[in-house]
């Protein structure tokens, strides 16, 4: 897979690509990343890529002609990447859109600065992708968030392929519960179904567990979980103090 970073500070990304599973990925060669500055396609002097914004208020707006330079750049050099401009606006970015990012064999992300982008640049990219409803300093937090996220699910970038699937939202549901050495801390235990060696009887466990702090913690996503009727049952005489 191979990701275009377009961005006015290229070196945010110098220590995520040195380091971590992504890193290792780079050094592999199943990951390509080129960065982009967007300081380089400006024609004045101060290679300058903001400006006041039309109508006044605070604060400065990034110009359309550097931003859409770049992005025609990005084209010119692979017909087939997608570019996504990262903003408010967009599609809010979960497991189930990192999914469909990592079917992509070319991304680019668009990091944008200050007030926004000039509206015009919209007009020039495949799409908007949101981190989540929250401020931050500019895209390349963003990006990095996303590039992580989608980065893990390529064959071959983690060692265990398995762990994809049983994590966090790898089904739709929080993981469950996770314990290791000692078998007794400071009074807590390890529940007794683990160390019992049945398999079937762990996998039922874990999977009760995941409902139950799913539906304790985000219970939006049970809402949206695929679950059967004996896994809906359990839950209802969970919530209730019923036993089926």
């Amino acid at each position: 897979m191979r990701w275009t970073l377009l961005t006015i500070f290229p070196e945010c990304f110098d220590s995520p690509l040195a380091t971590s599973l992504f890193g290792k990925a780079v050094e592999r060669g199943l990951l390509q990343v080129d960065r982009v500055d967007l300081r380089d396609f400006t024609e004045d002097r101060h290679h300058t890529v903001d400006d006041a914004p039309f109508g006044g208020g605070p604060g400065m707006v990034m110009k359309a002609e550097p931003l859409v330079r770049a992005i025609e750049a990005v084209r010119q050099s692979d017909a087939n990447v997608r570019v996504f401009l990262l903003g408010p606006r967009g599609r809010r970015f979960d497991q189930a859109l990192a999914t469909e990012l990592s079917a992509l064999p070319h991304v680019g992300l668009l990091c944008g600065r200050y007030e926004g982008v000039d509206e015009r640049v919209r007009d020039f990219v495949d799409g908007e992708i949101s981190a989540g409803d929250y401020v931050l300093s500019g895209g390349e937090p963003a990006a990095w968030v996303i590039m992580d996220a989608v980065t893990r699910l390529l064959p071959g970038v983690m060692g265990c392929e398995a762990s994809k699937v049983e994590e966090s939202f790898g089904d739709g549901l929080l993981e469950y519960p996770q314990y290791t050495r000692p078998r007794t801390f400071r009074g807590r235990e390890v529940p007794e179904v683990l160390l019992s060696g049945d398999h079937g009887a762990i996998a039922r466990y874990r999977r009760q567990e995941a409902l139950r702090v799913t539906a304790r913690h985000r219970p939006d996503l049970i809402e949206r979980a695929d679950l059967d009727e004996e896994e809906r049952a359990w839950l209802f005489s969970e919530s209730t103090g019923r036993r089926a």
